[in-house]
């Protein structure tokens, strides 16, 4: 059996009942939440269009899913403008940009990683 890596006296382990862990899970968990909101937070406002052009492999249903999901979640903001044809702008909200970090983390993590690099 491998050691802990992380000393348990040294880190704050939340209470079970109290992590937030789960439900942040399900509002970014999955290989297409993350895409789209790393395209929103590094490249700003996109179009369903241009999103769907972004995202490698994504059908107009998953893509249309996916940020109905985020949307619900105040992740991510839907704007429509009353044109002809119709305008849709899909934005990073103020919680979605919050994430940034997180990204940023996650980057960093991979890029100093020791394991095949």
């Amino acid at each position: 059996m491998s050691e802990a890596l992380v000393d348990p006296a040294q880190t704050h382990v939340p209470d079970a009942n109290a992590c937030p862990a789960p439900r942040v899970i399900g509002m970014i968990g999955g290989k297409w939440k993350l895409l789209i909101l790393q395209i929103l937070i590094f490249q700003g406002t996109k179009r369903f269009g241009e999103l769907r052009k972004s995202i490698d492999g994504i059908t107009q249903t998953m893509l249309t899913n996916q940020l109905r999901a985020l949307e619900a979640d105040g992740l991510v903001t839907r704007k429509v403008y009353a044109e002809v044809p119709p305008r849709v702008e899909y934005s990073a909200s103020a919680d979605g940009l919050a994430l940034a970090p997180v990204f940023t983390s996650m980057h960093d993590w991979w890029v100093n990683r020791s394991v095949g690099s």
